[in-house]
């Protein structure tokens, strides 16, 4: 039944009660709170209890046997006053992220940009090269990259036909086991191509056909149309791949036989952080090594923010 509005002379819908709109309001959001209760139970258990639990932890000397003994902040100055071993994992760490990052990058959009010609069976070439992505951070791939840069591996068998007979153990010298792995996460390039190649497509071809029109190069369109329209998913890729690079375990643990070795050239942080924990029992001090890769990684991620407004170009923003 509707109710007459005197003054304009129409019929408007009756409202219902308050109180009856106030209860069926209440039992939606209680359904609400029971689809979200999975969730929010994840959220509290699994992630921010551990979190904070680890960050207790970090102040403390635990060695997941006996009770945790507050020591202050001695786990955060023993890390970079009265450990080597700490030093050394950073500086691999930094060389890993600043190499294979940039390298993996620049390899996947190189791939991208060849399977956005307009060839054929472009789903069944996508597939396959993204294929090292899903299988690169497996156990079986790390054992066969040891295998392939051993010794008596593929690679020095290669090498052999070449005329080089002598071929070093690439994985077992401290000076290019470390570049190794940085070919094998380079190899990992599947994931930021697929990305690359969705942004390639979203660029109008009338760019391309004007640019040619007035004489410019597939060089300078490449790099005066492409480039500065794929720079926000640049921006994507990097920061991503950033976080990956710095989380870095399976290749060096597998490889390295869990030592981060030889002589340490493959001392990841996390491997390291991983000793710590659970093969020297000193959960503390591994909790603190925690907590500062995560601001390391904050840190370099904040940094990408803040410097993308001097090279990431949106085409909302009239830059």
């Amino acid at each position: 039944m509707g109710a007459r509005d005197d003054a304009a002379g129409e019929v408007v819908p009756a409202r219902p009660p308050s109180g009856g709109r106030s209860r069926r309001q209440q039992g939606e959001n209680l359904w609400g709170y029971l689809f979200l209760a999975p969730w929010f139970l994840g959220l509290f258990a699994l992630t921010l209890g551990p979190m904070l639990a680890s960050l207790y932890f970090s102040f403390t000397d635990f060695d997941l046997l006996t009770a945790p003994t507050w020591v202050g902040l001695e786990n955060y100055v023993r890390m970079f006053t009265e450990d080597p071993r700490y030093m050394q994992s950073l500086k691999v760490t930094f060389i890993y992220v600043a190499l294979s990052v940039p390298l993996e990058l620049a390899f996947a959009l190189l791939v991208a940009v060849l399977l956005n010609r307009g060839i054929r069976a472009l789903g069944t070439y996508r597939a396959i090269y993204y294929l090292p992505s899903l299988l690169g951070g497996s156990v079986a791939i790390a054992i066969m990259w040891r295998q392939v840069f051993g010794g008596d591996g593929l690679f020095n068998q290669f090498l052999a036909l070449l005329g080089w007979e002598t071929a070093p153990s690439w994985i077992s010298t401290p000076g290019t086991a470390l570049y190794t792995l940085v070919l094998l996460r380079v190899w990992q390039f599947g994931s930021p191509m697929v990305i690359f190649l969705a942004g390639l497509r979203q660029i109008p071809q009338e760019l391309y056909d004007a640019a040619a029109v007035d004489g410019a190069g597939k060089v300078s369109r490449f790099l005066r149309i492409t480039i500065p329209l794929l720079t926000p998913i640049i921006f994507f890729n990097l920061v991503l791949q950033l976080i990956r690079a710095f989380q870095a375990f399976t290749p060096a643990f597998i490889v390295s036989g869990g030592s981060g070795g030889p002589s340490d050239s493959t001392l990841f942080y996390t491997l390291y952080l991983y000793q710590e924990g659970f093969a020297n029992f000193r959960m503390g001090y591994a909790a603190a090594m925690a907590w500062v890769l995560l601001l390391i990684i904050g840190t370099f991620t904040a940094a990408n923010f803040l410097m993308s407004r001097y090279w990431v170009h949106y085409e909302d923003d009239g830059r």
